[in-house]
């Protein structure tokens, strides 16, 4: 490569990194907060992972295990084996509903010369709910769940740029009827398309402390509306938009620490109607709702290895407009190509998120 090409491979790399942190530490300035969403299949923003759970839940810029897939499939295109992760959660434990559960799966399959393909499988099991007729009448139990099926795949543009792209079926049942006189069913389906990057240091001799800083974005459940009974009453998809960094403080063989932030806008738009604007509308108009970088949520988390066998994660998320700000925990067990990853949420008293534990699973080979 010419001495041309390499300066503009680092003024591409460069130019990505200074805007990925602009977007980053504007937003963070800001620090308002929206999981109070518009959307619908809210499912989909249940963070996976016990490990990314420890640290606050920011990972986009790490993204270097199977949970990928989810994260940010640019993350694939680093990675140099093949990984299964199997995770399960009781959601919302204050509820106290045993079958009110989440399972993820994933796994990542490295091709040399072709790329890294993947693949992963959400399920949130919502229980089994009474009908009752129009006196109150016993009519049995119907079922509620919502899942998705993700393809993935991840490829080095150069060896500091990688991108990735998820495609995503997205199946929704509430209810096998609609309620009352409603004509169809509580059942909906949808495709979704993810797309990510990440940069990762150095981004050339100018300023050496970027040597150990990686950057991440990835936008994702870009698509059609989904529909129960009627597309006049379609909701949006959770169209998401998540920037952040990773800066590894420390990288010797027996001690690695890192700092990871991210930063989240969902780009969903109703108006004063209720009417929501199509997913690439949104994009742009969603925007509109406040200042330059308006109501976000913003993630921060520490991971700490030590010689590759154990490892200690804190972490803080804030959302203002959700009224939620959490505080996490996690630790991992790590032997031969198996790893067990623990994380805990402290969201206080009474929320619902409050004593959440994730357990996962991962096995490489």
């Amino acid at each position: 490569m010419g001495r041309k090409a390499v300066l503009r491979e680092r003024a591409h790399v460069i130019v990505i990194a200074l805007v990925v942190l602009l977007c980053t530490f504007t937003a963070v300035k800001d620090a308002a907060a929206v999981s109070v969403s518009q959307a619908g299949v809210l499912f989909l923003k249940i963070s996976p992972g016990a490990r990314p759970g420890g640290m606050g839940e920011a990972f986009v810029a790490v993204a270097d295990d199977a949970t990928a897939t989810w994260w940010n499939p640019a993350g694939l295109a680093y990675q140099d084996h093949n990984e299964l992760t199997l995770m399960h959660v009781n959601w919302l434990p204050q509820f106290k509903l045993e079958d009110l559960y989440y399972d993820f799966i994933s796994y990542v399959h490295l091709v040399p010369e072709w790329g890294t393909f993947g693949g992963n499988l959400v399920f949130l099991n919502l229980g089994e709910t009474e009908r009752r007729g129009e006196n109150n009448e016993y009519l049995g139990t119907f079922s509620s769940y919502e899942y998705a099926v993700t393809g993935s795949y991840g490829s080095l543009m150069t060896e500091k740029l990688a991108l990735g792209v998820n495609m995503r079926f997205i199946y929704s049942h509430l209810s096998d009827r609609g309620a009352g006189a409603e004509q169809g069913s509580g059942v909906a389906t949808s495709i979704g398309v993810d797309i990510g990057m990440i940069a990762k240091g150095p981004f050339g001799s100018w300023y050496d402390p970027l040597e150990r800083l990686d950057l991440g974005a990835n936008l994702s459940n870009m698509g059609p509306k989904v529909a129960y009974i009627d597309r006049a009453q379609a909701d949006p998809l959770p169209t998401n938009l998540k920037f952040g960094f990773a800066y590894h403080v420390v990288d010797s063989p027996y001690n690695k620490l890192s700092l990871i932030g991210d930063v989240n806008k969902e780009l969903v738009r109703r108006d004063d109607k209720g009417d929501s604007d199509p997913f690439y509308l949104a994009l742009v108009s969603a925007w509109g709702d406040g200042p330059f970088f308006p109501t976000m949520i913003y993630n921060a988390g520490i991971e700490y290895w030590y010689s590759d066998l154990i490892a200690l994660r804190g972490g803080y998320w804030n959302d203002d407009l959700g009224k939620i700000w959490p505080i996490t925990f996690g630790a991992s067990l790590q032997y031969s190509l198996y790893r067990f990853d623990f994380s805990y949420i402290h969201a206080g008293e009474g929320h619902p998120l409050q004593d959440t534990m994730r357990f996962s699973l991962s096995i490489g080979f």
